[in-house]
């Protein structure tokens, strides 16, 4: 063949070369996917995640394993995350903590920005404030009278430094003006057990997490941190109506996978968790469990994460807490 019928006939070679190529890569996701979490299980977002990936397993015909991988406010597991191979096959429960984790000045802690690619968020949880029965306060003004009474004396318990409900506390103590001791705990778990058993006076918990015991009157609850009421618990005063104004501490939870994640991976994740969060299986488990469904694009998720980091960085240089 002539160097120019050889040129010549290379397009098409490559025509009809091309498609057994490409039916020869393995369609995603062909083997186990791992989840990691930075909690204990049992806690609001250990629930609300195996209830997403329980769906999108059956959904894409392969396992979705949670791993739980507990300490340093969720950061442990964030690290492995982000220095995961990016294939799709590991995938991080992303969560307030690991914002406020990255807010402390020169902390070494995963950058959600930088370190990890948005799939979506997939719910969120207020936090509820309940104390222990023998405080024998029932409104949040009584809580605020005896903290200033007795300044210092009240111990309040969080799954750990630089989570959602240590900085809600510390929120709290800021607009209220009391003084109280910070307890941290390596998860809600433990440190609920603690409140329960009286060793600890107060706590700002999950709802999904404390709402149980509030109803079997193991636990007293004063009022909720989020902007709006929760459906579960209706009666519940938000800590806005209360005049402590603009008060929000939620907990929200997210999916995320390594920054390098091909973004066809990262859209087959996402359509099909939000088909999942979009069932009406999944909507039940949330609503017993006092977790709103939340949906967003990847670029939504990067633009609330932005704010986020912001407005808790904010915080902690007002206030100058450490981390652990």
């Amino acid at each position: 063949m002539k160097r120019r019928e050889l040129l010549a006939a290379v397009p098409a070679l490559a025509a009809t070369a091309l498609p057994s190529w490409t039916a020869a890569q393995p369609v995603y996701p062909s083997a186990p996917v791992k989840v990691l979490v930075g909690f204990p299980p049992g806690t609001a977002t250990d629930v609300a995640v195996r209830a997403v990936v329980e769906q999108m397993s059956r959904r894409l015909g392969q396992p979705f394993v949670v791993d739980n991988k507990p300490g340093a406010g969720s950061n442990i597991a964030a690290k492995a995350v982000a220095t995961a191979q990016p294939d799709g096959y590991t995938v991080f429960a992303i969560t307030i903590a690991n914002i406020i984790n990255a807010a402390f000045p020169g902390a070494n802690a995963v950058d959600p920005l930088k370190d990890f690619k948005p799939i979506t968020l997939i719910g969120n949880v207020p936090n509820v404030l309940v104390v222990h029965p023998s405080l024998k306060v029932a409104t949040v003004a009584e809580l605020i009278a005896l903290a200033k009474a007795k300044p210092a004396s009240l111990a309040y318990a969080s799954s750990g430094v630089g989570t959602s409900p240590h900085l809600s506390g510390e929120l709290f103590a800021l607009m209220a003006d009391v003084k109280m001791v910070h307890v941290p705990y390596r998860g809600s778990t433990p440190a609920v057990t603690d409140l329960l058993g009286g060793q600890v006076q107060l706590m700002f918990s999950p709802a999904s997490t404390v709402l149980p015991h509030v109803r079997a009157n193991k636990l007293v609850a004063l009022a909720v941190t989020s902007p709006r009421r929760t459906s579960i618990a209706p009666d519940l005063h938000t800590l806005d109506e209360l005049g402590l104004k603009g008060f929000d501490t939620s907990v929200w939870m997210g999916l995320v996978a390594p920054a390098q994640t091909p973004s066809s991976v990262i859209g087959k994740l996402r359509t099909t968790a939000h088909a999942a969060l979009d069932s009406s299986e999944i909507q039940a488990i949330y609503k017993a469990q006092a977790i709103d469904v939340l949906k967003t694009s990847d670029e939504a998720l990067s633009r609330f994460l932005q704010s986020e980091g912001a407005r808790w960085s904010k915080f902690i240089q007002q206030t100058g807490i450490k981390p652990e």
